[in-house]
């Protein structure tokens, strides 16, 4: 019997791992979207009607926070086994926590590497975006915005454990 039990469990590193991959790659596709929109509407502002870059960048991330948080809760993290821990209200009051820090990291970090770098600010805010983003709004939006309950939901059997699904 044992042997059967560590045999599951060497079949389901590989599954594991594909669906931990592909959520990291829905999550990277939402937050291009919402991105993608974002920078779009910088632009905008900053060009057409003369804003400045740094309150552009408030402004467009605020409009992207909204699409990705609509496009995580309904598809990059939803789950078919586990329900979320957390109220819609409380994942907007977390969410907005993360995006409120995702854009001030972004703003000042754009701002000091076209400073500081000489750099010209549309530059400037994608290698910003792109650390910002992977290193503190996926690890965040994973286990803490969209967290899932330990408890399966009503008429479901969980595959593997929440920590593993996404």
């Amino acid at each position: 019997m044992p042997t059967n039990v560590t045999s599951a469990k060497k079949n389901s590193l590989p599954s594991n791992l594909i669906r931990q991959l592909f959520t990291f790659s829905k999550a990277q596709l939402s937050a291009f979207s919402g991105g993608l929109v974002d920078y779009l509407i910088m632009i905008m502002l900053t060009e057409f009607a003369g804003i400045h870059y740094t309150y552009s960048i408030v402004m467009s991330g605020i409009i992207g926070a909204y699409i990705n948080f609509k496009v995580n809760k309904i598809w990059t993290f939803q789950s078919k086994e586990f329900a979320y821990s957390s109220s819609t209200k409380i994942q907007i009051l977390k969410f907005a926590v993360v995006v409120l820090n995702s854009v001030m990291m972004k703003a000042a970090g754009t701002y000091l590497i076209t400073s500081y770098l000489k750099t010209d600010y549309y530059i400037s805010r994608l290698f910003t975006d792109g650390f910002v983003s992977f290193v503190f709004n996926y690890n965040l939006q994973k286990y803490w915005v969209f967290k899932k309950s330990q408890e399966p939901k009503t008429g479901n059997t969980p595959t593997l454990p929440p920590d593993s699904t996404n």
